[in-house]
């Protein structure tokens, strides 16, 4: 028989509520104690209020507010019924504008009220200009999606769009269909046909996934549609359909039935010269022109309905080269695409350490580069390159003359860079010199103008680190010659990557915040490094292409289809609808870039990403820059942040740091499952930095066999101080019994290079 238990209500918590029966009704004493409860609040000058906090779900917040109820007993005592309403309104008004001085007096200048108790717009541009930027985009062929174009950037007709295809109309009669909008919000399809993929290993060949078709896309409104969290869709699903539709569930598929609804890759075939009956011709006169005439003040207003940022001019006209040629892989004379070049970006400062040695090695594990083949045989496909852009010294140095020699010195005699520098690699991982002087010069949008804000350059979300222009010099005359970001001509300073900054006598500032060249613990984090990068990821990608990647990124799948979206994109900040720009792509020289450089100048050079969000959210460009769902590159996050803990992907991480420190009841799974079990279906990990936690407590070097042995011996006389490298010894009883999963990923990426496994597509690596 069932408890009674079983139909009494429950509260929010999951505790039984018995002050109500099993048929809800409330019983006598808790009605009675319900009344007296109203009625001890009604007497009180305070109540206690519980508001909810936005993106906490489990959590509200308590706050002690005024009683309504007793001020206005008071006020009608005392005053009367018709006059003490009105005064009680007055105080009302007199409290809320108080608060509002105080906080516009006494806050810091990011963190001041608007007029409309909302952020601040960061807007500069005009509707023209928005128009413009999109316009110059869809014609680009960098918005492949069917979704809809803010009605507020006034497009008077639907443009073509080279990057979709044609789409049939209903063959209903014009006199029947319903009269056009004012405004445009959608692109006509006039690109090639798509065709979707079924990939699957066929048999026999079913122990490693197919490699993805060259020139296949991603269908992003697809994945969007399976991936939202807005729409409430679960990142264990999500992955689901990312790795049926890629085809990673080799030989293991157990759905069955028609799956074309997660089929989300497609190949591009060029349309025929055909005029489709179906089609509804629509006039593409001037798709920029504006609607009809908007009214401000009883004068024409272009820009009504838009918020400017305040104190500033609409910036002049935006200069824009001219629209790029959407053409379909299968038409490329060559198999790259000069305007869409495929690079992975990476910013790193300080000593090469495990973390950017594990994330080159993922790149080996998954990525199309051909290793392969042997030296001298074709690959016809466009490979990707992974340029690591090293910042030799502290984020606000200038390198010397001789940093890039240096640069290449320090990473020989480095066990993690060495190996990279093998000549098997050098084509597929390029070493660059960050140098933030060249890099913003060559950024045509900042060049003139950047120095101006030369002591403010480190902005991270309205927080500014102040950079003074010269430094307090040491006793030292060894440590006294490095300078702050200037012009690099002027600069004789000493090599900033042996000797760091010194804004004092003492020993300890050495690694201040100024100083530092990485993040050695969670105490002292490279803050000055982090803003820096958050500003170079965009740098690169205008100036060159392709996609960046955080440092603390791992990858789990070939990216092919993802370099086949020409569209820009980042992906979600969690629960939030802001961006993360650990994953970020932009095409070079695009007017998107050039809007949002010409935006950061006038808004601090504030690059952070929730600053960026905001830039394209006033501007309504937000479709521009694509905002993904975090399960394709962030899996955890959710419920790190405990969202979808009831349904969670595998591996399930409550923190962070679950994945280097796997808990003991899940600790089986790493083993058990290797690096197939890891979030199978997105396509990178983002492990939120730990830069000094090791990925291989026992084995802290790089293992990658006899033909790096030197640097492995380096690497682990440093780590085994008081052992002899060469009467080292490997004994299983000497090992962690449950490996964590950093452990896992890594010692499988090493079994590659050291020739014992294929990489995660069957292929194996020939010298």
């Amino acid at each position: 028989m069932a408890s009674s238990n079983y139909f009494t209500p429950q509260r929010g918590n999951g505790f039984l509520d018995k002050s109500h029966l099993a048929n809800s009704l409330p019983t006598y004493s808790s009605a009675v104690s319900e009344k007296m409860h109203r009625h001890s609040r009604s007497m009180s000058w305070t109540v206690p209020v519980s508001v909810p906090i936005p993106g906490v779900r489990s959590r509200r917040l308590r706050l002690i507010m005024p009683n309504p109820s007793r001020v206005r007993q008071i006020s009608i005592s005392r005053f009367g019924r018709r006059r003490g309403p009105i005064l009680l309104c007055v105080v009302l008004i007199a409290s809320i504008v108080t608060i509002c001085s105080f906080a516009r007096r006494f806050g810091a200048e990011e963190k001041q009220w608007t007029t409309n108790f909302g952020e601040s717009s960061t807007l500069v541009f005009g509707r023209d200009d928005l128009r413009r930027i999109w316009k110059w985009e869809i014609d680009s062929g960098h918005y492949p999606s069917n979704a809809k174009i803010p009605e507020q950037v006034g497009l008077s007709t639907p443009p073509l769009n080279p990057a979709l295809p044609p789409r049939k109309v209903p063959t209903i009669p014009s006199r029947f269909r319903p009269p056009p909008g004012p405004v445009a919000t959608t692109t006509r399809g006039d690109g090639p046909r798509r065709v979707y993929l079924d990939v699957q290993s066929q048999p026999p060949n079913i122990a490693y996934p197919p490699r993805p078709v060259p020139g296949s896309v991603a269908d992003l409104d697809i994945i969007m549609d399976h991936c939202d969290f807005s729409q409430g869709k679960y990142v264990r699903d999500c992955l689901e359909v990312l790795r049926i539709g890629a085809g990673l569930d080799n030989g293991k598929r157990l759905r069955r039935g028609e799956m074309d609804e997660w089929k989300y890759i497609y190949m591009e075939q060029e349309k025929e010269n055909f005029t489709d009956p179906f089609m509804d011709p629509i006039p593409i006169a001037n798709p920029i022109a504006p609607p009809r005439p908007l009214v401000s003040g009883g004068e024409t207003d272009p820009n009504a309905g838009l918020r400017k940022k305040v104190g500033v001019d609409w910036e002049t006209q935006l200069p824009l080269r001219t629209p790029l040629q959407h053409t379909p892989y299968s038409s490329l004379p060559a198999p790259c695409d000069p305007e869409n070049p495929r690079l992975f970006h990476m910013f790193w400062t300080g000593p090469f350490t495990d973390k950017p040695y594990l994330a080159l090695l993922s790149f080996l594990f998954t990525q199309n580069v051909g290793l392969h083949l042997k030296d001298g045989d074709t690959l016809n496909v466009c490979r990707p390159e992974f340029w690591m852009w090293i910042n030799p010294g502290p984020a606000a140095s200038v390198p010397n003359p001789s940093a890039l020699s240096d640069m290449y010195e320090g990473l020989k005699t480095n066990p993690w860079a060495a190996p990279f520098l093998h000549h098997r690699f050098k084509d597929v991982i390029k070493f660059k010199l960050w140098n933030t002087t060249d890099q913003l010069d060559g950024i045509p949008e900042l060049k003139d103008e950047w120095r101006e804000l030369k002591e403010t350059l480190f902005n991270s979300g309205g927080h500014i680190v102040s950079v003074p222009a010269e430094k307090s010099q040491s006793k030292s005359a060894e440590a006294s010659s490095t300078s702050t970001i200037e012009d690099s001509t002027n600069s004789t300073d000493a090599d900033p990557s042996t000797k760091p900054l010194s804004t004092g006598e003492n020993k300890s500032d050495e690694d201040d915040m100024l100083n530092r060249t990485g993040s050695k613990s969670s105490s002292s984090y490279d803050r000055l490094s982090v803003i820096l990068s958050d500003m170079a990821r965009f740098v690169l990608c205008h100036r060159f292409g392709g996609i960046y990647l955080d440092a603390d990124t791992i990858f789990l799948r070939d990216w092919e289809e993802l370099w086949g979206w020409k569209g820009a994109f980042a992906y979600r900040w969690s629960r939030l609808e802001k961006y993360n720009t650990a994953v970020l792509r932009m095409n070079k020289n695009s007017a998107l870039g050039s809007f949002l450089f010409r935006t950061a100048l006038k808004n601090g050079l504030d690059f952070h990403p929730m600053t960026v969000s905001r830039y394209t959210k006033d501007a309504y460009l937000e479709g521009l820059l694509l905002r993904l769902p975090d399960a394709m590159f962030d899996s955890a996050w959710l419920n790190t942040e405990y969202y979808q803990r009831e349904r969670p992907p595998q591996p399930y991480f409550q923190e962070f740091s679950d994945f280097f420190d796997t808990p003991t009841q899940a600790s089986a799974a790493p083993q058990a499952l290797g690096f197939e079990g890891f979030f199978q279906g997105a396509f990178s990990y983002h492990f939120h930095n730990f830069w000094w936690k090791p990925f291989d407590p026992s084995r802290n070097w790089p293992d990658l066999g006899p033909k790096f042995s030197a640097g492995e011996r380096a690497a682990r006389a440093a780590a085994e101080p008081d052992i002899d490298p060469e009467d080292a010894t490997d004994r299983v009883a000497d090992d962690k019994r449950d490996l964590d999963w950093a452990t896992v990923l890594k010692r499988t990426f090493e079994s590659y290079i050291r020739g014992e496994r294929p990489n995660m597509y069957g292929e194996w690596l020939q010298w």
